[in-house]
């Protein structure tokens, strides 16, 4: 089996391993290793990210993959950046982030959410035979609360088994954006056999960096009336929050 989900080819372009597989058939991504992917770019340009969003134009095929960057609004104290993941010429993903030059705000930080259980204290998230191998087999996770197969609010661990890209070791920051996308999944209220419940976006803010290999997620979907969600989580890393995702949910009996 690969260690990684995507093969480096040449300069810019990523060939797709078995583990980037997610849960809607065999051609087609997980949005995480994408993420990661495009968020491995953009901190080639600048190391730390405070917001990232992404757009999902589209499938992102199990294919070899071209990634592109560029500096939108290059800047003394904030910077936008841009990066797009395309196969065969279509985009399928954009990401857009801002960076914000650090400064030391010690004396007024505060107001973060409460703290995840940790991981050592969590239970190994049991996953059904029916749904194993690609993206899901690549990840390891816990459980503090509730996961990907009981309906409702959860609190889960998840870290990749795999890098991001063969031969490079993975940064925390990717290693965070490799699972966060998962939080409409772990804290989903429908049976994804029945419901089709697709994120057509994602944004993640970050008040701090990440560290370590481990990603919690306090998550929770609401799914209103008339064919539309959002699923929102607390981040966390072992030594506490570190921010905020949401993503708007496609809702389709299927």
């Amino acid at each position: 089996m690969m260690s990684a989900f995507y093969l480096p080819v040449s300069d810019g372009v990523y060939r797709s391993t078995e583990h980037t597989v997610g849960p809607w058939g065999p051609d087609s991504q997980h949005l995480g290793p994408p993420s990661a992917l495009l968020v491995r770019s953009l901190q080639a340009l600048r190391p730390s990210l405070s917001r990232v969003t992404f757009e999902v134009l589209g499938p992102v095929p199990v294919a070899d993959l071209t990634v592109s960057t560029s500096v939108e609004r290059p800047g003394r104290s904030v910077e936008l950046l841009s990066a797009s993941l395309s196969c065969n010429g279509r985009v399928a993903l954009t990401a857009r982030a801002w960076h914000i030059v650090g400064s030391d705000t010690t004396a007024v930080a505060g107001g973060e959410a409460p703290s995840l259980a940790p991981p050592d204290s969590a239970v190994p998230m049991e996953i059904p035979d029916h749904w194993g191998g690609g993206y899901l087999a690549a990840v390891e996770w816990l459980s503090v609360s509730g996961g990907i197969f009981t309906p409702g609010d959860a609190q889960v661990w998840a870290r990749p088994r795999v890098s991001v890209v063969e031969g490079s070791e993975a940064s925390p920051l990717e290693r965070l954006f490799a699972v966060v996308d998962s939080a409409s999944g772990v804290s989903s209220r429908v049976d994804i056999r029945k419901w089709y419940a697709i994120n057509t976006d994602l944004t993640v803010h970050l008040h701090r960096q990440p560290v370590g290999e481990w990603v919690g997620m306090d998550a929770r979907t609401t799914i209103g009336p008339d064919g539309v969600g959002v699923a929102t989580s607390v981040v966390h890393d072992v030594e506490g929050p570190v921010g905020t995702t949401a993503q708007a949910l496609f809702v389709r009996e299927r």
